[in-house]
């Protein structure tokens, strides 16, 4: 019955998109006053999705199998708090998810929008309407969530056990919030390009969203992070997977856009900047629901569909891109004179950091997407990893931090150097810091000590304006300071962690000079949804005191499949971090111990910086 309820409310909701379409257009032609039919509508549409989703969710939960995505995607055993997560963690119901939130957002932007000019909001609803139609096309016609199997199988396939995790349970949600925001700055973009509205009060108006986008984009791929952390048993944070990488595109394109928002707001300046970027946002994370619902990508994070619905979402791709660059091309109208900036000014560093950013940018596209095109052209399959980022990301890094110290430094329109001799200071202090930590150390000199300086030195100088400032520009500083923390404490994970990789019998011990591991015991323990098998180790390192970590391996029943759970002992220096797995036709256990120093000011780097985009929503007026 939810299921048969879900799909009928999937249909009204397109059939009030449609409704809404048309008044928008027959409005649009006479905006003297806002009809609001289309607001009815649109909270009808959003009400309709809403039933829909519930009817999933209610699926997932009794267990109907005749819904052919609940077959594929739960099982009986499976804990309720995962059946649903389930609702999401799949290809179906995830886009139906992303019209939830495509739907909430125009609703909310027509409720917070009451003063804004009736023809700027009719239009942003008519752009948001096409791709809110794009979606409901897609899935009705390729991807419906309420598909119906006869006979109704007694048993469901399950979930991928390494998507049951409380992380990635809430981290699609919140991904989406991010990713799914930035259609209505799309819109809002292409609305106000088309009535020629670009002025410091829409940058005003729009920055909310920018923000709103950004902090649940940033939140998202923090969860996606912790989640690859201490679930793959990899034990890093970042792996340059290629889903992480196409999160990780709209991130960079929409802190650049807020930049220029911020620089709109105050001048009426970087137009261009603004509504190419608010095109390219959501253009990336459409890019990234292609490439992780075609199944061109490899990973663990994707969806193995069939190329129908990858092409669905490419043509549809391809036609919003097509309407943007004729929108921007044929009716922005860019003001030339505002367009040369003084060399020592904050225009001129946030233009620096925005040629930074798309550089940045540029690397991760090309490291995403080159291995598809060279397989497409010569059947060869190769992967990007972590050398080629280090080496074209890194030396562009060391000048960015710097930027970065400096640009706030400056004022708009024109600046003079006077009275900078601080500057000057830290960074020699900075550079003797750095050469003190590098100097016993067998790594390469120069790039990490430069790389060390230009972090300490964004460091340093965000720190000096808590005390000097205040509470002036204090998002601003405490947004500067978290990615200073996260440089640093990234460099320091990277440059003083430790790995173990050994093959031990229960009752067998690994020593080294500095470190002793006592495989001391097995145990069995009997789940719901699979059995663990939890092994004990006594962990003793060098000046440490001895700590018990209990790796598991879980047997689970549907689908039969083993995965590694990794034990984490988390300290405010270091973490210590242990998994197992079984070595076939032996004995043994495959041990990987890590020393991991710094993992937690990780986290709470990215949370600080979040925050600081928490405080700059919530304020009430523009800091200067």
């Amino acid at each position: 019955m939810a299921s048969l309820i879900g799909s009928y409310s999937l249909i009204l909701g397109f059939c009030c998109s449609l409704i809404i379409f048309f008044f928008s257009v027959r409005n649009f032609k006479s905006p003297k006053r806002f009809d609001y039919k289309i607001l009815s509508f649109t909270f009808l549409q959003l009400f309709f999705v809403i039933v829909s989703f519930v009817g999933l969710i209610i699926s997932f939960i009794n267990s109907d199998f005749s819904n052919e995505t609940v077959f594929n995607h739960s099982h009986t055993t499976k804990p309720l708090f995962y059946k649903i997560s389930g609702t999401w963690g799949n290809h179906e119901g995830s886009l139906l998810l992303w019209l939830l939130v495509l739907t909430l957002f125009i609703f909310l932007f027509l409720i917070k929008s009451k003063k804004q000019p009736n023809n700027y909001r009719i239009l942003t609803s008519m752009f948001q309407q096409i791709i809110i139609i794009g979606f409901f096309i897609f899935l009705i016609k390729t991807s419906n969530p309420f598909s119906y199997i006869f006979p109704i199988p007694n048993e469901g396939l399950g979930l991928n056990p390494i998507l049951q995790d409380p992380a990635l349970a809430i981290h699609p949600p919140i991904l989406y919030l991010g990713y799914v925001g930035s259609s209505i700055i799309f819109s809002s973009a292409l609305a106000a390009t088309t009535l020629n509205f670009i002025s410091k009060d829409w940058a005003k108006h729009i920055k909310v969203w920018v923000l709103i986008s950004w902090i649940f984009l940033t939140l998202g791929i923090l969860l996606g992070s912790i989640w690859a952390y201490y679930e793959l048993g990899w034990g890093g944070f970042w792996f340059w997977d290629p889903v992480e990488n196409v999160s990780l595109m709209p991130w960079l394109a929409l802190t650049t856009l807020l930049h220029c928002i911020l620089a709109l707001e105050k001048r009426l300046i970087l137009t261009s900047w603004v509504i190419i970027l608010s095109i390219a946002t959501f253009t990336l994370s459409m890019c990234g629901t292609f490439l992780v619902r075609s199944g061109i990508l490899n990973s663990v994070h994707t969806f193995a569909n069939d190329p129908e619905r990858g092409l669905f979402i490419l043509i549809f791709l391809f036609s919003l891109v097509f309407l943007s660059l004729f929108i921007f091309f044929f009716f922005h109208k860019n003001e030339n004179n505002n367009n040369s900036f003084f060399w020592l000014s904050k225009e001129s560093s946030i233009l620096v950091n925005n040629w930074f950013m798309m550089y940045f940018l540029s690397v991760v596209l090309v490291g995403t997407i080159y291995p598809i095109f060279l397989e497409v052209i010569t059947s060869e399959k190769i992967s990007v990893g972590p050398p080629f980022y280090n080496k074209l990301i890194i030396p562009f890094l060391i000048p960015f931090l710097l930027s970065m110290a400096i640009g706030p430094k400056l004022k708009w329109i024109k600046s003079e150097i006077q009275n900078k001799m601080y500057l000057v200071l830290f960074l020699f202090i900075s550079f003797f810091i750095s050469f003190i930590i590098i100097k016993n150390l067998d790594i390469n000199f120069l790039i990490n000590s430069i790389l060390l300086t230009s972090s300490f030195y964004l460091f340093f100088i965000t720190l000096r304006d808590f005390f000097i400032k205040g509470y002036q520009n204090l998002s601003q500083n405490l947004a500067h300071f978290g990615f200073s923390l996260l440089i640093l404490s990234i460099l320091f994970n990277n440059i003083y962690s430790t790995e173990v990789i050994t093959n031990l019998k229960v009752g067998q011990t690994f020593k080294s000079k500095s470190l002793i591991i006592d495989f001391q015991s097995i145990d069995k323990k009997n789940e719901k949804n699979f059995q663990a098998i939890i092994g004990k180790f006594k962990i003793k390192e060098l000046d440490n005191e001895t700590i018990i970590l209990n790796p598991e391996l879980r047997v689970y029943n549907q689908p039969n499949i083993i995965t590694s759970e990794a034990d984490i002992k988390t300290n405010l220096l270091k973490d210590r971090f242990i998994t197992m797995n079984l070595v076939s036709n032996q004995d043994y256990f495959n041990i990987r111990y890590q020393d991991k120093p710094f993992m937690i000011w990780i986290w709470l780097s990215v949370l600080l910086i979040s925050f600081a985009g928490l405080m700059s929503l919530l304020k009430k007026r523009y800091e200067n």
